[in-house]
């Protein structure tokens, strides 16, 4: 457990094993203790890194809403990798993680030995359509703005098993963080020339045909789709889920 210093904003981390780097990133409303039940399976062979988005859990909630974006939290990502000395990682996450960890592939690839994209979409190449996710993104937002940290009660269960110190950050990270800009994400994936893994519970519909997507888009992605799972496939099916991770590093010579 640790703190890292981004420009005035501190990060929540953690580190378990040893090996190579692996990161993790939480879903929005999630923390990094969505991955409890990861930590042990992952560690045996890897060093797992776990952390807090700003605006969640543990991390700082910046009160300038300018302080929430997808480069901050790309770069909050790649500062996370230098503070435990990896200069390249195996990197995922589950839904707006799996979201940033594609984008820290944009932006860094030559950090990124494999990622893991796990009930997540890729963005939008549509601009209507990116807009309509977007008005859904503010409402959300100003949902926590008016109910505060009850909201959470409304969500899946990494969302409502997840402990935040007010539900500010969570409405910053929602306008800041969750909105999207364009569609860099989602034209970049055919770019994409480490091994990838496409994760998604079976129940989890509203992205059962974005994993397709990602899937046939990624090039030589392996997909998984996990049996009696909703979004969080790593928290309703956790031995499904590991058995699925590790046989993909396994296979891809990164175990």
């Amino acid at each position: 457990m640790a703190k890292l210093n981004r420009d005035g904003v501190n990060l929540y981390y953690e580190v378990h094993g040893q090996g190579p780097a692996l990161l993790l990133t939480h879903g929005y409303s999630a923390t990094s203790q969505m991955w409890r039940g990861q930590i042990e399976p992952l560690s045996k062979t890897h060093t797992l890194i776990i952390w807090d988005m700003r605006g969640h859990g543990e991390s700082d909630y910046p009160e300038d809403p300018a302080a929430y974006s997808e480069a901050a939290t790309v770069a909050d990502m790649a500062a996370l990798l230098d503070a435990v000395g990896a200069k390249e990682a195996i990197v995922g996450g589950l839904s707006l993680g799996g979201y940033m960890s594609l984008a820290f592939h944009r932006v860094h690839p030559e950090r990124v030995r494999a990622l893991l994209i796990i009930d997540t979409g890729p963005g939008y190449r549509n601009d209507e359509a990116r807009e309509g996710w977007n008005r859904t993104s503010l409402k959300t937002a100003e949902r926590y703005e008016t109910e505060g940290l009850g909201r959470l009660a409304a969500g899946s269960v990494e969302m409502r098993t997840s402990r935040h110190r007010s539900a500010d950050g969570l409405a910053k990270a929602a306008r800041g963080m969750l909105t999207q800009r364009d569609a860099g994400v989602i034209t970049s994936l055919p770019t994409i020339a480490v091994p990838a893994i496409v994760v998604v519970g079976a129940n989890d519909t509203p992205f059962l045909a974005a994993s397709d997507y990602m899937a046939a888009k990624i090039p030589g992605a392996k997909k998984a789709v996990i049996p009696d799972a909703g979004h969080a496939a790593n928290i309703d099916q956790p031995e499904a889920f590991n058995a699925a991770i590790l046989e993909f590093l396994a296979e891809a010579g990164l175990d």
